[in-house]
């Protein structure tokens, strides 16, 4: 038991790795984005009116 869960340790260190960079990436793209959806609207705005 103790054995299969040290074992278990290095793949839980590296899902948390991968948790952490999605994380990362989401937290930049919701900051990023609502930018890019003003920017987008404006350009549309100005290509119709």
């Amino acid at each position: 038991m103790a054995l299969g869960f040290l074992d278990s340790l290095p793949k839980l260190g590296q899902l948390g790795l991968i948790g952490g960079i999605i994380t990362l990436i989401f937290g930049i793209v919701v900051m990023i984005f609502p930018k890019i959806l003003n920017y987008l609207v404006g350009i549309w705005l100005i290509i119709i009116g």
